[in-house]
């Protein structure tokens, strides 16, 4: 594994977007994702690398000083942004660029908000990391508000590298 989870959050560009948009509910959905990919036969690695990422690019939609929910609804493009960013980080952290690459479309592909008409196609990746937000919303956007310490959400990414590690030493021994 080129890169890990846990550097991932250590970097500083992960520190202020994935916080922003919400820690916990990044580190859920990276749970979700490794879950739902190993029941649907996807590497598990990409899948909770998108899952965590996949709200980087999230910002705020404020009018007259608080958040509006629906104006928010109305004008979201943060998967866009989002895609943008993931890769761009990625790349920085020394990820092999086609996988930092099909982690940028499955964060670009996890919802349908952006686009007219909501006709998507998903690889069995996107749909992995689609599910695993799915399963982690809550009404009103409010899983975005869950609370984290750092050191918790450290100790469970850490924990979900070494799952990873474990599933690729499994599928190597498998191969040989």
């Amino acid at each position: 594994m080129n890169v890990t989870l846990t550097s991932i959050l250590s970097h500083p560009i992960a520190q202020k977007y994935v916080k922003r948009a919400g820690l916990a509910h990044a580190v859920a959905c990276a749970y979700h994702a490794f879950e739902i990919a190993l029941e649907r036969n996807v590497d598990p690695e990409l899948a909770c690398k998108a899952a965590f990422l996949h709200d980087i690019g999230h910002y705020t939609w404020y009018k007259n000083g608080k958040w509006d929910y629906s104006l928010y609804k109305e004008n979201d493009i943060h998967a866009i942004k989002g895609a943008e960013r993931a890769h761009k980080l990625l790349i920085r952290l020394g990820e092999d660029p086609v996988i930092a690459k099909e982690i940028a479309l499955a964060v670009l592909l996890h919802t349908d908000s952006y686009i007219p008409g909501q006709l998507i196609t998903r690889t069995p990746l996107q749909d992995v990391v689609a599910r695993a937000d799915e399963v982690d919303e809550e009404p009103g956007g409010n899983h975005h508000y869950r609370m984290i310490s750092d050191e918790r959400a450290h100790k469970m990414l850490a924990k979900l590298d070494e799952r990873i590690l474990l599933f690729h030493k499994k599928s190597e021994k498998q191969l040989s």
